[in-house]
């Protein structure tokens, strides 16, 4: 059993959970995630790893209530537990240094951007961070990312707070005013799409994290095939990085709305 430490919520539907699982703390890298059940005969759920502490044996899940299971996840209570947490799965992100990277997560994309922003910046990376929501209320682990970012930047879509606008306008003013050699991106698809085809104008290299789309994450499914450079790749076992240039996100959101 999996023991819930700590829970926290960001959000009406977004909470933070610390779970015991030291095994996984010990192993995860950046970009891994892991399949979640809340109970017996529980549907089998892909969450990103956003933090882990070898020494206690936890590792940190963001959830975002948006199903049954989802929903049954977040209701759990500290001190109860969850039936399953498998993993650490995906392939880990390729961190190196390369001089200044711009991180950009939007919404609870930022939980699997959390481990790459500490990995690049423990590199010796210069590490931006961009944020961005809807509103105020909707910007998640700010504080933690924070220590990590030599800045960090906050967007949001009525301008409650930071800057007012999209990702796009804080990942392209730190572009226009120095060199930068590597955008990451996750968050929604098409958040993903845009800053992917603004990078490509400028002819910076980006990476992104598809695990959206994932629904087994086994390669079992099927369900996240996406099309990377003219070839079917599965996110669960493939990525769940790519390079966002070659993705094909128009036809990845088609089949994301599928889901609808």
């Amino acid at each position: 059993m999996f023991t819930i430490t700590e829970k926290e919520h960001f959000s009406e539907n977004v909470v933070r959970m610390v779970v015991e699982a030291p095994l996984i703390a010990r192993s995860r890298k950046p970009g891994h995630f892991v399949i979640v059940r809340a109970c017996e005969g529980g549907e089998r759920i892909p969450l990103t790893i956003a933090d882990a502490d070898p020494e206690n044996g936890t590792i940190t899940l963001v959830i975002q209530q948006i199903g049954v299971s989802t929903r049954k996840i977040c209701a759990l209570k500290v001190g109860e537990a969850l039936i399953d947490v498998v993993g650490p799965l995906g392939k880990a992100t390729h961190i190196e240094k390369v001089g200044t990277v711009v991180c950009s997560g939007g919404g609870v994309g930022v939980a699997p951007l959390l481990p790459i922003i500490k990995a690049m910046k423990q590199a010796g990376n210069r590490v931006v961070t961009v944020l961005a929501a809807r509103t105020k209320e909707l910007i998640i682990l700010e504080e933690q990312v924070a220590p990590w970012s030599d800045e960090v930047i906050i967007m949001t879509d009525d301008g409650s707070y930071g800057s007012k606008g999209l990702v796009t306008e804080g990942v392209e003013s730190v572009i226009k005013r120095e060199k930068v050699d590597m955008v990451v991106t996750i968050g929604p698809a098409v958040m993903m799409k845009f800053v992917s085809l603004l990078t490509q104008k400028y002819n910076v290299p980006t990476m992104c994290s598809l695990n959206t789309i994932m629904v087994d994450g086994t390669g079992m499914c099927g369900a996240c095939r996406v099309t990377v450079d003219g070839k079917t790749k599965f996110v669960c076992i493939d990525g769940p990085e790519f390079d966002a240039h070659k993705v094909n996100f128009d036809e990845m959101i088609m089949r994301l709305k599928a889901y609808n």
